[in-house]
């Protein structure tokens, strides 16, 4: 198996009445660390309602965090196209792939949340028509073409930008999918990536993971593109300890505010979760399969389940909350990098195997050097006394 990636999606989820000041700073130190760690990527959400999901642009988090790191590559997940003039959304992504010097990618969709749109007067139904419309535009844009164009909110004449992107021939550009095959479709036709949000947080969007493939696959065939599983991600929630019983403990810090956000905040159906108190919540996210609360070996099998139902798939994004206070929460990422990710990477299996070596001819190296030092002592003895 080709090696996985892992990274983050932080949209985030914090409760509302806490310092923004802080938890900015608190989250940009968090991608400090998993850039230390030896994550691949991470990605920062858009929103602009509902108190907890607080970047309103994914693209000055990314400049501050790229001003923070070495190696993480860090995209908007997801820039909410519908909202937004498709030239300066082009505009701005090719500045930060030069300041990011090609760290910077391209996340798009409809935009989550009926709040947001409501305040520029669109419906739900409008911002989904809008996001093939302007990822049309952008594209075109970035591929260094002139265009005109009237679109339901902005309109364009001999729209060009003036820098070519730093990447070549461009950076990764991936279009997010719930459980609909929407996301999937665009991505296929354009031969991008596809964002699985939502994919592991009901049994709908688990089952549908093989099934957006099947039509990415088969909208690059009639559109004459290609597809590649590399650049397909999917998002899980995770929160590890060293035990079962110590992960329990962690998450009743901030599990419930997460879940009433999904279940009494946030019109946002296709996240759908169940649980009446912190014991259900536990139980919801481990039995129903779409991630975990518990053990390094938990997360392996949950990894290993994933890429079974998927059929393979380039990189897992684990997804940011406050379920345990920061402390535990970091300490969660340092086990999952410690512990899970070299099984998918590669690098697990050599130190097993060079270990099992080690053991299988131990006695036999054992005795050589008890040998070799009696031998040496003979010899030093022989040579006192001549």
């Amino acid at each position: 198996m080709a090696r996985l990636k892992f990274g983050i999606f932080l949209a985030p989820v914090h409760a509302p009445g806490l310092n923004p000041t802080l938890l900015f700073e608190q989250d940009l130190e968090l991608i400090e660390y998993l850039d230390r760690l030896g994550y691949d990527e991470a990605w920062f959400g858009e929103h602009h309602s509902a108190g907890s999901e607080i970047y309103a642009s994914p693209e000055l988090m990314i400049a501050a965090a790229a001003q923070r790191t070495r190696q993480i590559r860090l995209g908007t997940g997801v820039t909410s196209i519908a909202y937004h003039n498709p030239l300066w959304v082009a505009d701005r992504m090719v500045q930060l792939d030069h300041m990011t010097r090609g760290r910077a990618m391209l996340g798009v969709g409809p935009g989550s949340l009926p709040t947001d749109s409501a305040m520029i007067g669109l419906n739900p139904t409008q911002t989904r028509e809008l996001l093939g419309t302007n990822l049309d535009i952008i594209l075109r844009l970035l591929r260094g073409e002139s265009v005109t164009a009237e679109t339901p909110t902005h309109s364009l004449f001999d729209a060009r930008l003036q820098l070519a992107p730093y990447s070549d021939p461009l950076f990764d550009i991936a279009v997010a999918a719930v459980a609909s095959p929407t996301g999937a479709r665009l991505a296929g036709t354009h031969g991008l990536g596809l964002l699985s949000i939502g994919a592991t947080l009901s049994a709908d969007g688990f089952d549908a993971l093989a099934h957006h493939w099947d039509v990415m696959e088969e909208r690059a065939t009639a559109a004459g593109t290609q597809v590649d599983r590399s650049g397909w991600r999917l998002v899980s929630p995770f929160h590890l300890a060293e035990t079962a019983d110590q992960a329990y403990r962690e998450v009743e810090y901030g599990i419930e505010h997460w879940f009433g956000y999904f279940q009494k905040v946030a019109a946002f159906p296709q996240m759908a979760v169940s649980g009446d108190n912190v014991k259900e919540m536990i139980q919801f996210i481990n039995e129903a399969g779409i991630g975990v609360i518990g053990t390094p070996d938990q997360a392996r099998a949950q990894v290993q389940r994933l890429v079974d139902q998927a059929g393979g798939f380039g990189s897992l994004l684990l997804m940011g909350h406050d379920w345990a206070d920061p402390a535990a929460t970091k300490h969660s990422f340092e086990l999952f990098a410690r512990e899970v990710a070299p099984h998918f990477q590669g690098q697990a299996q050599p130190t097993v195997d060079a270990a099992r070596r080690a053991s299988e001819v131990r006695d036999g190296h054992s005795k050589a050097q008890l040998d070799a030092v009696a031998h040496m002592t003979e010899k030093y003895e022989q040579e006192r006394t001549r």
